[in-house]
């Protein structure tokens, strides 16, 4: 079965794209077929994270407006052929689309790509109703921080809401040291606040900038960091593979039993 899936999270800046592109390209090497898609019109990155930019033609609007098929404004990744984007315009706003011209792009798009990963952009306006259309499942996104996570508790009841019930938690950019400190809310602390079940959990890692610059997802490097090699093990839970979650506290132990206590939990 195809399935839609929305990345979502409802605050900025807390890793939605970057997820979107490395589990995109996870997947696609996996052998699977997966489009990408950018919902967030006016300020697209998606194509940037993935490198690409230079290659966008035709956007989503077009393919609405009738100036283009959906085949010529999909862009092939030539990285990895299982890999396809459809690109938000970037000169337009979110009000420019309506959430049924969406379910109609993303249900067109699932009877030829076996996953569709949507983007959504920050917030839960329009541009969140229109992500969330055709979505048959939803991933959150949240860093441990406060503000990140009250937030992602509003989307997690909107889309429930909306009858999105399917929703798994990935929480990104964990500092363990910082977690031991006290200075961070640990996994347990979010997960106990958001009580969705965990999918992953992603270390706070300075190549993730350096992948976004050059527009080469962590999952593509020859020894891929610890990372990549989280969201590489997403990908793998999205397929019904049981992993071990990583260890991301070799040389912490206070924060290493917390984390293990959450994460041998049942996932699903």
């Amino acid at each position: 079965m195809n399935r839609i899936i929305v990345v979502t999270s409802g605050k900025g800046g807390v890793g939605k794209t970057t997820t979107t592109a490395n589990l995109g390209m996870a997947l696609a090497r996996r052998g699977r077929k997966v489009a990408v898609i950018d919902a967030d019109f006016g300020l697209r990155n998606l194509d940037l994270l993935l490198g690409l930019e230079n290659r966008v033609v035709y956007t989503a609007v077009d393919v609405l407006a009738g100036q283009c098929r959906l085949e010529q404004a999909l862009v092939k990744d030539k990285r990895q052929p299982n890999l396809v984007l459809l690109p938000a315009a970037q000169n337009r706003t979110k009000d420019a689309v309506k959430p049924e011209q969406m379910k109609k792009i993303a249900g067109a798009m699932a009877r030829v790509y076996e996953y569709i990963l949507i983007d959504c952009p920050a917030g839960i306006e329009m541009g969140f109703q229109n992500a969330i259309a055709a979505a048959q499942e939803a991933l959150i996104v949240t860093t441990p921080e406060i503000s990140a996570v009250r937030d992602a508790d509003r989307v997690v009841g909107l889309l429930e809401a909306n009858n999105i019930k399917n929703i798994h938690l990935i929480i990104n950019r964990i500092r363990p040291a910082m977690v031991q400190a006290n200075d961070m809310m640990s996994v347990e602390d979010v997960r106990e606040i958001l009580a969705v079940p965990l999918i992953g959990v992603v270390p706070d890692d300075e190549k993730v900038i350096v992948s976004t610059n050059k527009g080469e997802p962590l999952v593509l490097a020859e020894n891929p960091s610890l990372a990549g090699n989280a969201f590489d093990n997403i990908a793998r839970r999205l397929e019904g593979e049981k992993v071990e979650f990583l260890d991301l506290t070799a040389n912490n132990d206070g924060f290493f039993s917390r984390i293990k206590k959450v994460l041998n939990k049942k996932l699903f």
